[in-house]
């Protein structure tokens, strides 16, 4: 008997310049129940979020081309759709919490994607 999706389906949008690390990521959320949108940029970000409501959770870089970065991202999410669950990983940079937006979660690359995803689901 085939897997029943959930009946409220989570919304996904995965902000990473990496390509296969973003496939990897979306493929793992998509075999896991949720719908997953994908952005290589915060400008590319930005307008999914305009466009779709039903993005519950955005999960960013820090580190990535464009115009802003995936924190100065995230703060932007915070004002703008505050109730946006907010992760945000990076390999390089360790911000500090006062510099993470509230009701964010940080995490340091490269980190476990099934622990973020189980973290993801009790938070539901």
């Amino acid at each position: 008997m085939a897997q029943r999706a959930p009946i409220t389906q989570r919304t996904i949008l995965i902000v990473e310049d990496e390509v296969l690390f973003r496939l990897e990521l979306a493929d793992l959320f998509e075999a896991s129940g949720y719908r997953v949108v994908e952005a290589g940029d915060a400008d590319e970000a930005i307008a999914i979020l305009d466009d779709d409501p039903s993005i519950s959770i955005v999960l960013t870089d820090i580190q990535m081309p464009g115009a802003m970065d995936g924190l100065r991202l995230a703060h932007h999410v915070r004002d703008r759709f505050p109730p946006v669950s907010l992760v945000i990983a990076s390999g390089a940079l360790r911000p500090s919490a006062s510099e993470l937006p509230e009701r964010s979660l940080y995490l340091a690359k490269p980190f476990n994607p099934f622990k973020l995803l189980r973290q993801l689901n009790e938070a539901a």
